[in-house]
């Protein structure tokens, strides 16, 4: 399977910024999409943003203009600059990669999760 760690969460005042990163390991054939996702006490996980092997990018209404994200597909390693942050960003964000890995039988699907890490704006 295919193994996600991310790092670089902590404590940030409002208007501040962090940089999330996750690298995943395992025996990879392809990794088409990476994310990171959110999920904050009493609400339902959310999409913060997302892009595949060729670049394109998508992001949350509430994070554009704000965060960015980028991959190295050579180091299987995605990461998110947040800026401007704001309170409402506070969340546990976890890293999400989909694709391939190496099996006996050729190459077969895989979606695996980060662990997570905790992100707090708060003055």
């Amino acid at each position: 399977q295919v193994q996600l760690v991310e790092s670089g969460g902590g404590l940030v005042q409002p208007g501040g910024s962090l940089r999330l990163s996750c690298a995943a390991s395992g025996s990879i054939f392809a990794i088409y999409a990476m994310g990171w996702y959110r999920q904050a006490p009493g609400k339902q996980r959310e999409l913060v943003a997302a892009i595949t092997s060729g670049g394109s990018t998508n992001y949350a209404d509430s994070v554009k203009g704000r965060f960015t994200i980028s991959r190295d597909n050579a180091k299987n390693m995605v990461w998110l600059q947040m800026n401007s942050l704001k309170p409402e960003d506070t969340a546990v964000y976890s890293c999400n990669a989909e694709g391939r890995v190496n099996s006996d039988y050729g190459p077969r699907a895989f979606g695996s999760w980060g662990q997570g890490t905790q992100v707090t704006v708060s003055s």
